[in-house]
Parts: structure tokens; C-alpha cells; sequence
């Protein structure tokens, strides 16, 4: 006797999201990010060779923490913590705003830039912590066959970023005709994948530019490359607390969101008085 085969794990939503210039939003905390909380934002990053006012001038955060991954281009950054850097192509930022943090980022050199910046929502013991932030080299992430662990883990590697427990986030690269099973650990029945470029096959066929979100199961996700294709995942443990939604912060209660947006604020003014705001 055969073993019987296993369905396709369905997916549910999808998105091309919104294009402005290079960025195309593809989840926002009061859209898809309802859906896939802890992962409430998701901006695919196209900047081009050359372009002019293709980065992120200082702007705050509170309440999340953002993930910066570039597989081509290199970004420049800095951020109220006290840090300041080159990040080149390959290399992850992590960025635990907690209680409050400004923060900017912008390509460097003529390459063109390819990548994705994730918002998390931090549970509700760091959502009011104090900033911190991370950024890991090209060669201190992870790699195991065709993944990056950018966060958490998988198989035997596990990424140094000091995430919360609880999510996994990986970029992977696939060549033609090439075939790759994720199977989440326990508990993570939040599951969805974003493709830079290429194509995949799934439940359903995934193209370039396209977020898709997976019914909440534990069954593993499996994936055919039908061309070269680079892809992000994203599993967790599904967050447990509404989102209160600030301009760029999102915490759990509008206490903790009131307590961020005055540190925002705080700290505002200090750059002002610095002479790096206008």
C-alpha cells in the first residue's frame, strides 16, 4: 500500500499590494497584518541603479520591531541607539524600537537594490523596552542549503538576532525546477510567503511581487520553482493582542502606545536641538 498524499496547505489571501516608486506595500497593520499578526507589515524594496530620494529619512518607531533584508544593494543606516553603518547586500537589520526609536536607511552605490522590510509586533513584556538594535554581516547569517535564517530557526541553524521567541523568518533561493518543504515548528500556525522575483507553484501558482498567506494549520508548505526564484517566509506563534495603531508605532493598548508616541516625541526634540531634524 501507497501512503495517501497530503493536500496542499490553502492559501487564503493574496496581494500585489500598492506601488509608490520603488516600494510596493504589500501588508499594513490594518489590512493583512489583522490576518498574520506578529507579521503586520511587509514593503518589497525595488530601488533602482542610480535613483535619486529612494531611501528613508529619520523617521520613528514604537511598539514593533522592523527587520531590514537586502539580497542585492547595499544600505546605509543609522538610528537613535547610537549606531551608524554600512549594511551590505546579505546582511539583516533588526531593529527592537520598544518604547521609541528613530531610525534611517538609504542605498549606497550604482547597484540596483532587492529586498523586503518586515514589521513585527512585540509581545507585550518588550513592547515598551528600551531600543536596540542589530546588524549581522553577510557572513553571521545563517545559511543552511538554499535558506537565510534572518530570524528564529530552521533545521539546525539558528539566526543570532535576539527576536522573540515564537517566529521564524527565512529567504530562500531556488533554482528551476528546484523543490523545497518548509514544515513549521509546533505552534507556529501562521504562515505566508512573498516573492521577489521568479515563480513558484504551491497550493497555487505564486508570482513576483506577490504575498500569499496560508490557512492556519501546522501542515507543512511545499514549493516548485517553475524559474530562479528568491522568496521570503514568515511562521509564528500567532499573536494574542489587538493592534493599536499609531502613526509608526503599534502596541497592544493605548497606554503602551501613548507611553511610545511620548518617547517619539522626547527624543524628536533632541535631534531637533542636535540640528538632525528639520
Amino acid at each position: 500500500m501507497t501512503a495517501p498524499v497530503s493536500a496542499p496547505r490553502a492559501i487564503v489571501y493574496r496581494t500585489r499590494g500598492t506601488t509608490h516608486g520603488p516600494i510596493t506595500r504589500l501588508m499594513s497593520p490594518s489590512d493583512l497584518g489583522q490576518v498574520l499578526k506578529p507579521f503586520i507589515f511587509l514593503d518589497l524594496v525595488n530601488f533602482q541603479a542610480g535613483g535619486l530620494n529612494q531611501g528613508f529619512g529619520m523617521h520613528p518607531h514604537s511598539g514593533i520591531a522592523t527587520v531590514t533584508f537586502l539580497s542585492q544593494g547595499d544600505v546605509r543606516y543609522e538610528d537613535t541607539t547610537g549606531q551608524s553603518g554600512l549594511l551590505p547586500a546579505g546582511g539583516v537589520e533588526w531593529m527592537r524600537a520598544g518604547n521609541g526609536v528613530w531610525h534611517s536607511g538609504s542605498p549606497v552605490g550604482e547597484a540596483p537594490g532587492l529586498g523586503f522590510q518586515l514589521w513585527v509586533a512585540l509581545p507585550a513584556d518588550l513592547e515598551n523596552a528600551a531600543a536596540q538594535s542589530q546588524y549581522l554581516a553577510p557572513e553571521l547569517v545563517p545559511r543552511i542549503g538554499p535558506v537565510r535564517v534572518l530570524l528564529g530557526d530552521h533545521c539546525l541553524a539558528r539566526s543570532p538576532v535576539a527576536a522573540p521567541a515564537g517566529l521564524t523568518y527565512l529567504s530562500v533561493s531556488l533554482a528551476k525546477g528546484e523543490r523545497w518543504t518548509y514544515t513549521p515548528p509546533v505552534g507556529h500556525t501562521v504562515a505566508w510567503v512573498a516573492v521577489a522575483a521568479g515563480r513558484l507553484e504551491a497550493a497555487e501558482s505564486i508570482d513576483a511581487g506577490e504575498l500569499v498567506a496560508f490557512a492556519d494549520s501546522s501542515a507543512s508548505i511545499e514549493v516548485l520553482a517553475t524559474e530562479a526564484t528568491s522568496l521570503v517566509l514568515g511562521s509564528a506563534v500567532p499573536h494574542p493582542h489587538d493592534l493599536v495603531m499609531g502613526h509608526y508605532s503599534v502596541h497592544t493598548s493605548r497606554e503602551a502606545l501613548d507611553q511610545g508616541e511620548a518617547e517619539i516625541r522626547r527624543i524628536r526634540q533632541q535631534l531637533r536641538e542636535a540640528g538632525r531634524l528639520s
